[in-house]
């Protein structure tokens, strides 16, 4: 991507644009992290299984990891700008409509309009925070990008919680309305284009073949163990050695392939990413259905819970940015995988009885691995590759992110259906629940350890970038 170098941008445009991407990097989570306190109200507003509520959340990320590096490239070719004016306006105006939704399938429909907003902001907020902040800067602008992440993530169960209670579950979104006015606003604002457009070709072949992919593997899994499922998968597994097969042989491919063959830091520093995301991002959906079915909690105490996670990831983030600075980022990103291993590892013997400080403290253990790991991993991503490349490294970790998200629900939906089934949740099902809780983050901790072998496999970045 021809971003406009650092040396560019004044100062005082280099914070507003921070703002900018600040204020999107904190809405997308804090809507997703609301909405999962959400899930109960909403499945028995609607009399939908536990299944079904998996898909409020899955259908938001299918439709963002398909459209991630499609856009990508757009932004390449039409300018950043453009691109995330129009992905935000699209997420406020989806957002708006979702809290009028007449029924859980419109509201999933809904669902897959914000993920295509969500992904036009993405691909575009870390590449220019990386362009416009020169590399001594980069891990603490990266670390506050992050960090709103994690702010959005820690005020989202609270404040979700306390809307479903008191004024019901649509104003989760109506909320969020004022934040997308507010991003709006502030990028009509903000002066000039963030990179220089490029007059190419844009791969429709490819991008066509790329998001089939991911549908036939998500819909796959949340089919499985049912024979259509692995016909899926196998589709699915098709169609990628398809799109790595068209991404070689074209000239001005949708996703630069090649990067992934020529840079060993960037690509296995990508699949610690997707293995990390795929263990984690369930966890505050397993823990709401938990905390309100299985012990009785109301929204607003539940979303007090799962605050303790991204709590301590929004405090912890900055200084682990600062730190991938001057430390190895393989280092203290392997560190923060192993930690948030444990934390699972906890979480996978939750029982009927379990003492809400056991809860907690496992979140915060939970959470201080998971900050110690993403800053420094995106700042050994970013930093990897050279600067013509880092729209297409952005918009590959913001792939990885959100493809790593959908797995960790596909996961989960799997297990549900297995163990549960696909029936409305009472009662009587409470005890499954409970069963396919404690199996998925078996799951997911054993992920994390096979993750912390990627992480450690990728080198040193400072010698990698330095070749570069």
């Amino acid at each position: 991507m021809s971003l406009l170098p650092c040396q560019e941008i004044p100062v005082r445009d280099r914070r507003y644009i921070l703002i900018i991407a600040t204020v999107a990097a904190f809405l997308t989570p804090f809507m997703s992290s609301s909405i999962n306190i959400a899930l109960p109200a909403i499945g028995e507003e609607f009399m939908a299984d536990a299944v079904l509520l998996g898909w409020v959340q899955t259908t938001y990320l299918l439709a963002s990891a398909i459209c991630l590096v499609p856009f990508g490239r757009l932004a390449d070719i039409h300018g950043m700008k453009k691109i995330f004016l129009a992905g935000i306006t699209i997420f406020t105006l989806s957002t708006l409509v979702c809290g009028l939704s007449p029924s859980v399938h419109v509201l999933v429909a809904l669902r897959m309009a914000q993920g295509v907003g969500t992904a036009m902001t993405a691909v575009t907020a870390v590449a220019v925070l990386t362009s416009i902040f020169p590399a001594g800067e980069r891990g603490r602008v990266l670390g506050i990008n992050v960090a709103a992440v994690y702010t959005g993530l820690s005020m989202g169960p609270f404040i979700g919680g306390v809307l479903t209670q008191h004024l019901g579950w649509r104003s989760i979104f109506l909320a969020a309305v004022l934040l997308g006015i507010l991003a709006v606003v502030l990028t009509l604002r903000s002066r000039g284009e963030w990179s220089t457009p490029r007059d190419e070709p844009f791969d429709l072949t490819g991008s066509v073949v790329y998001g089939a992919t991911l549908l036939a593997l998500m819909y796959g899994l949340s089919l499985l163990p049912a024979a259509l499922g692995w016909v899926c998968l196998a589709l699915g597994a098709g169609g990628l050695a398809l799109f790595v097969r068209l991404e070689m042989r074209t000239e001005n491919p949708v996703l630069q392939v090649r990067i992934f063959r020529e840079n060993h830091v960037f690509t296995f520093s990508n699949l610690a990413a997707l293995i990390n995301y795929s263990a984690t991002f369930a966890v505050g959906f397993l823990l709401s259905l938990y905390l309100q079915f299985n012990r009785g909690l109301d929204p607003q105490t539940a979303g007090l819970v799962l605050m303790a996670q991204p709590v301590v990831q929004a405090v912890l983030s900055p200084a682990a940015g600062r730190l991938s600075d001057r430390v190895e980022p393989r280092i203290v990103a392997s560190v923060g995988m192993a930690i948030s291993a444990v934390g699972l590892a906890m979480l996978s013997f939750l029982t009927e009885e379990t003492p809400y400080l056991y809860i907690l403290l496992s979140l915060v253990v939970l959470g201080t691995g998971y900050a110690l790991f993403s800053s420094p991993n995106t700042n050994a991503i970013m930093s990897s590759v050279e600067r013509r490349f880092y729209g297409v490294a952005s918009a590959t970790l913001a792939t990885s992110r959100q493809v790593g998200m959908m797995l960790s629900m596909g996961v989960v939906m799997m297990i549900i259906s297995v163990v549960v089934g696909r029936v409305a949740i009472t009662p009587a099902e409470h005890a499954q629940l409970l069963s396919s809780v404690n199996l998925a983050f078996m799951v997911f901790a054993g992920l994390c350890v096979a993750g912390i072998f990627f992480s450690l496999a990728r080198g040193r970045v400072r010698e990698e970038t330095h070749r570069a």
